[in-house]
């Protein structure tokens, strides 16, 4: 991460696309209103980059990264077809974030609450990667598909630490390892035992079990209050968190980081959600809450409290709930609202 300036800590700034620009610019007017901590370096990515430069993901972009360290993300789209790689993915890949991590906590009470979950999820390995081929038989040149997911023992100790770790930092209770070792008992099973290896070195300051990953999806459900700290693969990871972000009200609430030993990417979870662009109804919340995650990541925690309990306490009324949560405040009203409530 690049040293603070008399004008904040540098950091790279991805408007995106669709509901991205939108709920960015409230990002920017927030964090201006808590006393302007970053220092921001717009760039370029996914279609709108796509459209300028001929490039998903141009040069400029991962430049930029790269000096600072540091970004926070809107949506980016990823054309279907065309042999597109995802932009996210390849993101994770070029700064080996190695670390996802999707918190879920329970801000307007609905049909879950006080649910206060953190998802650790491995985020370079596994089935979601993307390595595939097809088999040519006869006429067909697709008449077989085929995925090769991998995991490695150094990967899946190291995910496994993280997630001890943070749970220790965060005064956590347990952890929970996820995985479906009863039939990938390669691939997912040295995941268990890797992890259940690492879980013995904080035997004294933490809980630790596991799950096979439909039993844990099925728990979610029934009583997702057993659960404290759950750390998985790639692509269980990927499912459980928007199963867990239904928890607390869907995707427009789930914040995530991407997490690294050189770089760290904050986003919200949800797409870009293109159908509703330019019409002021996206909820700004998960790319605030994930804002919130970064003050945290740079030394900040005072300032992430102070915009976390802003956001609970305007998401309390009424008047502050955006569509998606059955309100009528547009995306610039929350965010009006919001700095209203930071000032104050």
């Amino acid at each position: 991460m690049a040293n603070a300036t008399p004008h904040g800590i540098p950091a790279t700034l991805i408007p995106g696309d669709g509901i991205g620009p939108e709920i960015v610019d409230v990002a920017v007017r927030v964090f201006d209103a808590l006393g302007s901590p970053f220092a921001w370096e717009t760039q370029q990515a996914g279609l709108n980059a796509l459209e300028k430069s001929g490039d998903l993901l141009p040069a400029e972009t991962l430049d930029s990264i790269r000096r600072t360290g540091l970004a926070l993300k809107g949506p980016l789209t990823t054309p279907v077809g065309g042999g597109f790689r995802s932009v996210n993915v390849r993101l994770r890949e070029a700064f080996q974030l190695y670390a996802n991590v999707r918190p879920a906590r329970t801000i307007i009470p609905g049909r879950y609450d006080k649910i206060d979950l953190v998802l650790v999820r491995e985020n370079l390995e596994g089935l979601y990667v993307g390595h595939e081929h097809y088999v040519p038989i006869g006429g067909d040149p697709h008449a077989v598909a085929m995925a090769t997911g991998i995991n490695t023992r150094a990967g899946s100790r190291r995910i496994a630490r993280f997630a001890f770790d943070y749970a220790v930092r965060n005064q956590r209770r347990k952890v929970t390892i996820v995985h479906k070792a009863n039939v990938l008992k390669a691939l997912t099973g040295m995941f268990l035992e890797t992890a259940k290896e690492v879980g013995l070195d904080y035997a004294d300051r933490l809980e630790y079990d596991d799950r096979i990953v439909d039993a844990c999806a099925m728990q979610l459900v029934l009583n997702p209050w057993q659960f404290d700290v759950i750390v998985s693969t790639n692509l269980f990871g990927d499912i459980l968190s928007d199963q867990i972000a239904g928890l607390v009200g869907g995707l427009g609430m789930a914040p995530g980081a991407n997490i690294g030993e050189d770089a760290a990417i904050f986003e919200a979870v949800h797409g870009s959600a293109p159908d509703i662009a330019g019409k002021g109804l996206a909820n700004p919340s998960a790319l605030l809450l994930a804002g919130a995650l970064m003050l945290d990541h740079v030394g900040k925690p005072a300032q992430a409290q102070k915009l976390r309990d802003a956001i609970d306490a305007v998401l309390a009324t009424d008047s502050g709930r955006t569509a998606d949560l059955g309100g009528g405040a547009s995306t610039s009203k929350f965010g009006d609202l919001l700095i209203e409530r930071l000032r104050g």
